[in-house]
């Protein structure tokens, strides 16, 4: 059961407030090819072009700025296959402190690099929620940091809900918007600024095939956890939390899914024909709207692109 306060829209503007000074705001792009393919007009929030590479500079921004002065001073510690870990990193050095960041041993080297470059401290562990859990509380109980959890806590949530009202502000009448699930801290963030700002857009949420246990805790009404997915996206690995279950339950309309060469399909698609680079997790909205035509034709549909932290080293069409 749920026990964090579950964030509101004024959270939102407030985080909004607090942040806008230190990030970008992401223009909205069009593509005539993918509106022909999809049969639907899509409007693309390129938080691929955010600072630190992906929309968590904003989730981890808000909740760095709203720690009191004693709960800072010792620094920030997270678990992250990446992105959170890298924008947690700038987030306290914007905020001279320290941080230090739990990854898995198969995280992309371009996320590991990007997470040192930062400033942040790493500290390895195995694949799985329950051991980046467990090195994280030993990092904790070593340092007295405070932890800032990658989506499952109420000012990340707050923050990465601004990625959405920058998109209903500059697009108006919204049949839906989709963006990726994976803790869940975006598409909250997403339902809950489109149920104050837009309350007549749907929110869709994308999911791998082959990592859907949010599709299936959604259906099922329970929280049901998964262990190392095996899919590409590696943004989208985790499990929801508490917190991200009972919001994604009251603001979701469905999570769809796509498979492994869907998504990679997207991906391709997104490089070639709109010339922005984007990482798999981020193409991951497109695959579903690809994959699911029924439910998206002849609707103005807001999608969400989360990141574009690519190793270019190991590109999906080149292996």
């Amino acid at each position: 059961m749920n026990e964090l306060p579950v964030p509101t829209f004024d959270n939102i503007r407030a985080a909004h407030d607090r942040i806008r000074p230190r990030i970008h705001r992401t223009p909205v792009l069009t593509c005539a090819t993918l509106d022909r393919m999809s049969g639907a007009r899509l409007w693309f929030k390129c938080e691929n072009l955010q600072k630190v590479g992906a929309f968590k500079i904003r989730g981890a921004t808000n909740a760095v700025f709203s720690l009191s002065g004693e709960a800072a001073r010792p620094g920030v510690a997270t678990h992250s296959s990446g992105n959170h870990g890298a924008a947690l990193a700038q987030a306290a050095a914007w905020r001279g402190i320290k941080a230090i960041v739990v990854m898995p041993r198969n995280a992309p080297q371009a996320k590991r690099r990007a997470v040192e470059g930062y400033g942040a401290e790493i500290v390895f562990c195995d694949p799985g929620v329950e051991a980046r859990t467990e090195m994280l509380r030993q990092v904790v109980e070593r340092t007295a940091m405070t932890v800032v959890h990658p989506y499952n806590d109420p000012h990340v949530i707050a923050g990465q809900g601004t990625a959405a009202l920058e998109l209903l502000e500059d697009v108006a009448n919204l049949d839906a918007v989709i963006a990726p699930v994976g803790g869940g801290g975006l598409i909250s963030g997403t339902a809950i600024a489109c149920a104050g700002a837009s309350p007549r857009t749907a929110v869709y949420a994308a999911e791998p095939a082959n990592a859907d246990d949010a599709q299936r805790s959604f259906r099922a009404g329970r929280l049901i956890t998964t262990g190392n997915s095996d899919t590409i996206a590696d943004g989208l690995r985790t499990s929801l939390g508490s917190l991200t279950f009972e919001i994604i339950g009251a603001g979701v309309t469905d999570i769809l899914t796509a498979t492994e060469d869907q998504i990679v399909a997207a991906m391709r698609l997104i490089w070639e024909r709109m010339k922005i680079i984007v990482e798999p997790s981020c193409a991951v909205p497109l695959a579903v709207i690809l994959a699911h035509p029924d439910v998206f034709r002849d609707r103005s549909v807001g999608v969400i692109l989360t990141g574009g932290n690519v190793d270019l080293e190991a590109l999906p069409w080149a292996r």
